[in-house]
């Protein structure tokens, strides 16, 4: 069965890096980054949530489409509302394949200063939207308010698994992926 592999977590977190890792490692597999993919539509810099509620439809029928198709997608995307992560499951359902929900996180203080270190070395296009929105909303005190609406999420969604992802262990976080999209496979 086809699966729509959802990596969720706080901005930092390495959601980006192990989805392309794994893609790398599984010919076919789709990496349906949605931050990426914002910066396809004209004017994504001045408005990045404009440019978000624009893709998401797309990212949706895409997703779709290629489950259809066959193939397993990867989504290395931050859900902290309930009703958004519903709408990439129903797509999933939709397709008939399994929505396998993978959740990365580290010590909540960890997090905030990955979010500040991230993008330093080899910083992906969209780092300095994503700062600029973190800092419009509160800093510090949003990136916490972030986690706090991704563990009620969690709370609400027992069946996703919970990775801690350590900062600069990379390989550790992705054996640690890789074994979870196992035990969902056996199960």
């Amino acid at each position: 069965m086809t699966r729509l592999i959802h990596l969720n977590g706080p901005p930092g977190i390495g959601k980006s890096t192990l989805a392309r890792r794994y893609v790398a490692e599984h010919p076919q597999a789709l990496n349906c980054d949605i931050d990426l993919l914002r910066t396809l539509i004209g004017g994504w810099e001045r408005d990045f949530d404009r440019a978000g509620a624009l893709i998401r439809p797309a990212a949706l029928a895409m997703i779709e489409a290629y489950l259809r198709a066959g193939h397993d997608v990867v989504l290395p995307q931050l859900l902290g509302r309930l009703s958004e992560l519903e709408r990439f499951e129903a797509a999933a359902q939709a397709a008939g394949a399994a929505f396998v929900e993978v959740v990365l996180v580290d010590g909540a203080d960890d997090e905030v200063g990955r979010f500040h270190r991230r993008g330093l070395v080899d910083p992906e296009p969209w780092h300095d939207q994503v700062r600029a929105l973190v800092a419009s909303a509160g800093g510090d005190e949003a990136l916490l308010s972030v986690r706090a609406a991704l563990d009620r999420v969690i709370e609400q969604r027992p069946g996703a698994q919970v990775i801690s992802s350590t900062e600069g262990r990379i390989d550790e976080t992705y054996r640690m992926l890789v074994g979870a999209l196992q035990e969902t496979n056996a199960r």
